[in-house]
């Protein structure tokens, strides 16, 4: 079970362990673009490159598709990344069990995105966690785990694309202990667990008053999706990059009168510099509404985005 590209490498090794895989199940078909063109999941085109069947159920919960798991006798259902809860009438249907490859190093950071979350924070470390699935969000017994640190350069889009590879490996590793009953699994402990869930619109805004660091992390944490935002001629202005901020002394940059936070205090072909709650903050990478990601370079040419400008 599972529906983004995060999924796609653990059906693979699933494939080459030489187990059945006698269905996947994903999100339904969904429209993309200004089009609205029908398109399937990244883990359907997969399973249908190797004929498997594709179940898409609307909500898995519904009793005709529990019926249609349980025809199939699993003897083991494997998740990640699939985007419904399932319920107890699944979890009970295999023999040896429900498993999730959880992209955080549990109990730390359950719920839907725990990578955000992850990057947002300004971690140095994160990892996935294999665990048993039980009715609880993310608070199964855990079989085994791997850590991947997190760099300076890295955004969610490339710990996604870290974590998804790190994840199919350990289920790589993990499945022959699992499927032979050499697994000993650990109770998470439950007073160290922290939350991640699903990003709100509030999150996505840049508030310039908090740190540069914390605004630096924001900004890659949102990034490929949702972005981070902040408002310019009262319209949104998408921030996508930045450069990680170096301490200094401000006083002796800018002078003694610092500006209100949000202010550009300074253009370059490099990017722009503004003021923040503590310390400058570099963008490189912005986005105007209604056009496409620019260097942000390219407003300062344009005359459109001077020293003084206000952002809110």
């Amino acid at each position: 079970m599972g529906t983004p590209d995060f999924a796609v490498p653990s059906l693979r090794v699933l494939l080459d362990s030489g187990v059945q895989v006698v269905a996947v199940v994903t999100q339904p078909d969904r429209p993309v673009g200004r089009k609205r063109i029908m398109t399937p999941t990244p883990v359907k085109i997969e399973a249908e490159k190797h004929g498997i069947p594709v179940l898409q159920p609307e909500r898995l919960r519904r009793p005709e598709w529990v019926a249609e798991l349980a025809a199939l006798q699993p003897d083991l259902i494997v998740t990640t990344a699939y985007g419904q809860i399932l319920p107890k009438s699944v979890l009970e249907l295999p023999k040896l069990g429900c498993i999730n490859i959880h992209a955080s190093l549990l109990p730390k950071y359950r719920g839907g995105a725990p990578i955000h979350h992850a990057v947002m924070n300004g971690d140095k470390v994160t990892g996935v966690t294999i665990m048993y699935m039980a009715e609880g969000l993310d608070t199964g017994d855990m079989i085994s785990r791997v850590e991947v640190p997190i760099e300076d350069t890295d955004t969610t889009g490339s710990m996604f694309e870290k974590l998804s590879v790190a994840g199919a490996e350990l289920l790589r590793g993990t499945l022959p202990e699992l499927l032979a009953g050499r697994v000993t699994a650990v109770p998470q402990d439950d007073s160290q667990a922290v939350y991640s869930p699903n990003i709100s619109r509030e999150q996505e805004r840049i508030h310039w008053d908090r740190p540069a660091e914390v605004i630096w992390n924001q900004v890659r944490g949102l990034n490929p999706r949702p972005g981070a935002y902040t408002l310019w001629n009262g319209e949104v202005l998408k921030v996508w990059a930045c450069e990680k901020p170096r301490n200094g002394d401000m006083k002796a940059a800018i002078g003694e009168d610092l500006p209100e936070a949000g202010t550009v205090v300074a253009t370059g072909e490099q990017g722009i510099e503004v003021m923040t709650g503590s310390g400058l903050l570099k963008i490189t990478s912005l986005q105007p509404a209604g056009k496409k990601a620019m260097a942000a370079a390219e407003l300062v040419r344009g005359g459109q985005l001077t020293v003084g400008t206000v952002l809110g």
